[in-house]
């Protein structure tokens, strides 16, 4: 295949469709003479006459005539492909299948406002959500994924990101617990026990030194790997829970549990989309990326 110089294939379309070298030079604004030469090539390559002499004319062989129609498929497509495509985005036709990773929280809190969304502007497209193990950009480089939510943090340096929302940690616990009977101080709140969220089983954080740096030391008593979880947990015992302010965006979430300002600081929390540069030019891509970010801005009002 190294060998091969796919510029032949215009030039036996030519030659096939015009039946003459003279004609054939023309269409391709080449001398007759280089023509002339291009079809030797041809012959050579194909190992068929291809068009012979026939009185003052040409006329194809049966090789030729069997690939008239096959050579002319190739070389359209071909300029199909290197053809760049600015036409507008039908959504009424898209029929695409989105594959979006996020984490368990991000999932329950918008994937059935997306679905409702994508599906009311594009009925023939599908969303499909992914679960995230690890923070790693090569499903992105791969196409494995279009889209991944995560917090901005260190990604491959070519991945894009798209600011979603700021998020903000906060505590979370049942209605009637001890703790929410006064003021949440930094001692009280140590005294607590607690359950955390963390994919590879961490039980410390950021609060965690927060309250080190006071002499504090918070009992971890349940780790989970969802905010979901760790709120059903907070929702059906004493375990104080500390989770993203999103979380309790949705009643379903909330519901049964009172939410309270940590007593210690913590960063803000910033949710970006993220996607392969490769699909920086996709228009229905681009129309998801903007879908994702109007939808978060929209549900959280925290951008």
């Amino acid at each position: 295949m190294d060998t091969i110089d796919l510029n032949l294939l215009s030039a036996l379309d030519a030659l096939l469709a015009e039946g003459s070298v003279t004609a054939a030079a023309r269409r391709l604004s080449l001398s007759p003479s280089a023509m002339s030469r291009t079809l030797a090539r041809l012959r050579a390559a194909t190992g068929d006459p291809l068009l012979v002499r026939a009185g003052r004319g040409l006329v194809p062989t049966p090789r030729a005539i069997m690939l008239r129609e096959r050579v002319h498929a190739l070389v359209r497509d071909v300029r199909d492909v290197l053809t760049p495509h600015e036409g507008p985005l039908d959504l009424a036709t898209l029929k695409r299948t989105f594959i979006i990773r996020a984490n368990e929280g991000f999932i329950a809190l918008f994937s059935a406002s997306l679905v409702k969304t994508v599906v009311a502007a594009a009925p023939h497209a599908r969303l499909r959500f992914a679960p995230k193990p690890i923070k790693e950009a090569g499903p992105l480089r791969d196409g494995t994924i279009d889209l991944e939510i995560g917090v901005l943090g260190d990604f491959a340096p070519e991945v894009r990101t798209q600011l979603l929302f700021r998020d903000r940690f906060i505590g979370a616990a049942r209605e009637g617990h001890p703790l929410l009977s006064a003021a949440v101080t930094a001692d009280r709140y140590a005294a607590a026990k607690h359950v955390v969220v963390s994919r590879r089983g961490q039980s410390t954080g950021p609060v965690d030194d927060m309250l080190a740096a006071l002499g504090l030391q918070r009992e971890i008593v349940g780790v989970v790997p969802g905010f979901p979880d760790a709120l059903r947990i907070a929702r059906q015992s004493d375990l104080v829970a500390l989770v993203p302010q999103s979380c309790l965006s949705d009643p379903w979430f909330s519901d049964g549990l009172v939410r309270f300002t940590l007593p210690v600081e913590t960063p803000d929390i910033a949710v970006a989309a993220l996607w392969h540069p490769r699909m920086d030019a996709d228009p229905a891509h681009r129309w998801l990326r903007e879908t994702v970010i109007a939808q978060c801005r929209s549900s959280t009002r925290l951008s």
